[in-house]
């Protein structure tokens, strides 16, 4: 039998056995760690430890001190709650239970679930765990998996699916519980040291509304007790920044079902912040040399054909007949920018062609998929497209990298980056994959940056970096993307002409400083709790004249600081009250005025930190706020010498 090579974190390969596992390479590198191999990540992906390895693989040895080993254990914590669920209700069927970010789900039917049914599961659960069952990896051949799934339509059709060119098929025994699954799991129920059942919700199988609606139960599992007393005390504190809620109480977005699910119609406040956040992308778009372009909301579905978008993407297009010729509302904004690049002769010389766009498009997710503004039917991108030689490829990525990290710093986020590779579904062919995938990880590799490996989910055109964003709780979101397309310049017959006179192809990258102003206006939300930045806040200093008699003095205050968003709070309410509202509102500042203030000339700041300074003169207040715009200072500090 001939020996493969496989690549280490460390980049260097390891040589096995043709056929070797993961736990026969573990073992390879020492007995220890062979011993200690709970899964491994192979080409980005989290598999059990006796999957098979292939030549050139990327390796990644999961024990229970790698940071992977929670995902384990949650998916293991999902068959547990599935025995517990057949042990108190045999009718239930069984359908997916994987892991998820935050702990696992498992979609169920033919059982009625409340709420208060998840006390007695959780229970039983905890049951399964004390006794501390094996948790056994079987192979069973095709036949007698199609037997053991004789009246659940869910698992035969996943074994007629997924696992359709597959003789044996791999199940997963505790006790008398088993299930059809590729794992990995942890050794025993035992290693599980704490869960918690979560909610319950409808589901459709598959993500299609058109299937069966299913139950969907949510839980979480830790290692340990005060873990998961950690997960939850966050919890409660997501829900009080849950955008949903902050976007009612601020005044800042609203989704009405008269007006269409997945349609957000933003409020003065939200535009407010939503024009900011262009205005900020915009100038770091012009200075990186990036030109202004626009397209239209639909285009004839000549244009998604020919980019390729309609053989992969209709199902998610919204179609219309005008004139008995099919339109359809862009899902993307790049084959537009394709072809206003294509409307001009290019040479060498003038490359790189960067445009941008605030481009709103339109996707027909799933209704039970729609969320606020994490997940919705009309969103903008704030998109750029850049046509390149095969030579700047690397330079106009860094600069792009450089940009999107600028973003991160500038409002406080941390990044995780990763590399997204071929899906399933895709367009080109292997050699420009391979290519595409190649270039961008060399960038990723001489930048230093830190990634990891997202097998399977780059663009159906191409290869990307994914930026995620991680708030103020530890959470992730998707962000900005950076994505090279080799597929795209060939459909559209894009060219340039080279040096030699002759027709070249150019390199299309594509990428986004924000992903999309939905999403990332709802991590803001979430990660400030509505304490948005000075240059952010929809309302920067409100003015609170103690009586009114000093509210010409207020007004005239309000014409001083009219470079900022500035209100007057005239309803006669007391200081304190004032005050409190101003506070409820997040507003940055408060300019509290009186009779001394109004005689003195000056004016009495107040923060939403509840610091205070008296004596201010106003040109200095407007000075440092003109500083703290300017700057893009992530919290008010005007008083930060106050303290």
């Amino acid at each position: 039998m001939s020996d493969i090579a496989v690549i280490l974190p460390d980049g260097t390969e390891l040589s096995v056995e043709e056929g070797a596992t993961v736990r026969d390479a573990a073992f390879a590198i020492g007995p220890g760690l062979g011993k200690d191999t709970v899964a491994g990540v192979v080409d980005g992906e989290l598999v059990d430890k006796e999957t098979p390895l292939h030549d050139g693989a990327d390796l990644v040895i999961v024990t229970d001190q790698s940071d992977e080993y929670l995902d384990v254990l949650r998916h293991s914590a999902a068959h547990v709650f599935a025995q517990a669920l057949q042990r108190l209700h045999p009718e239930a069927k069984l359908t997916i239970g994987p892991w998820t970010d935050d702990g696992f789900y498992y979609d169920v039917t033919s059982v009625d679930l409340e709420q208060e049914d998840l006390e007695a599961i959780e229970d039983e659960m905890r049951d399964i765990i004390e006794a501390d069952l094996d948790i056994e990896r079987v192979l069973v051949d095709r036949e007698e998996a199609l037997e053991k799934y004789a009246d659940n339509p869910y698992k035969r059709d996943i074994l007629e699916d997924e696992a359709a060119g597959d003789d044996e098929l791999s199940f997963y025994q505790q006790g008398e519980f088993e299930d059809l699954c590729k794992g990995p799991h942890v050794e025993s129920t035992g290693e599980i040291g704490a869960v918690k059942l979560l909610n319950i919700s409808a589901a459709y199988w598959r993500g299609d509304e058109e299937n069966d609606t299913l139950t969907r139960v949510y839980g979480t599992a830790f290692e340990s007790e005060s873990d998961l007393e950690d997960f939850l005390d966050m919890r409660e504190e997501a829900k009080e920044r849950d955008h949903r809620k902050l976007g009612q109480e601020l005044n800042l977005f609203a989704i009405d079902e008269t007006t269409g699910p997945g349609l957000p119609l933003y409020q003065p406040n939200g535009k407010r912040i939503l024009d900011e956040l262009a205005d900020y992308a915009k100038q770091l778009n012009l200075d990186a040399g990036y030109d202004p372009v626009e397209t239209p909301h639909l285009f004839r579905t000549e244009l998604w054909k020919k980019s390729g978008h309609y053989e992969n993407y209709v199902d998610d297009m919204f179609l219309l007949d005008v004139n008995d010729e099919e339109y359809g509302l862009k899902p993307m904004n790049c084959p537009g920018h394709a072809t206003i690049f294509d409307q001009q002769s290019w040479s060498y010389r003038d490359l790189p062609v960067r445009y941008f766009e605030d481009g709103k498009v339109y996707r027909k997710e799933q209704r039970g998929e729609l969320s606020g503004l994490s997940r919705v039917w009309s969103f903008t991108i704030d998109d750029g497209h850049l046509f390149v030689r095969p030579d700047q490829i690397e330079d106009e990525i860094n600069l792009i990298i450089d940009n999107i990290l600028t973003v991160f710093d500038t409002f406080g986020l941390d990044a995780e980056v990763a590399l997204a590779t071929r899906p399933e579904k895709s367009v080109g062919s292997d050699e420009i994959w391979e290519q595409a995938e190649t270039q961008l990880r060399a960038v990723l590799d001489d930048s230093g940056i830190d990634y990891g490996i997202e097998a399977g989910d780059g663009a159906f055109y191409g290869p990307k970096i994914d930026f995620a964003f991680k708030d103020a709780l530890g959470r992730k979101w998707d962000g900005p993307t950076v994505q090279l397309d080799f597929n795209m310049p060939d459909r559209f017959d894009l060219t340039y002409t080279g040096e030699d006179n002759e027709d070249h192809q150019p390199v299309m990258i594509h990428r986004a400083l924000y992903g999309s102003y939905e999403r990332f206006f709802m991590v803001l939300i979430e990660h400030f709790n509505g304490k948005f930045p000075f240059w952010l806040a929809p309302e920067q200093v409100r003015i609170l004249p103690i009586s009114d008699d000093q509210m010409g003095y207020a007004k005239k205050l309000q014409y001083e600081l009219g470079d900022f968003r500035v209100d007057i709070e005239d309803r006669s309410w007391t200081l304190g009250r004032k005050i409190r509202e101003a506070q409820t509102d997040r507003v940055p500042y408060m300019v509290i005025v009186g009779g001394d203030e109004e005689e003195a000339g000056t004016i009495s700041v107040r923060d939403r930190k509840e610091r205070e300074a008296k004596d201010v003169s106003v040109e200095a207040f407007r000075d440092h706020l003109r500083s703290e715009y300017d700057e893009k200072r992530p919290e008010p500090d005007f008083l930060a010498d106050e303290e």
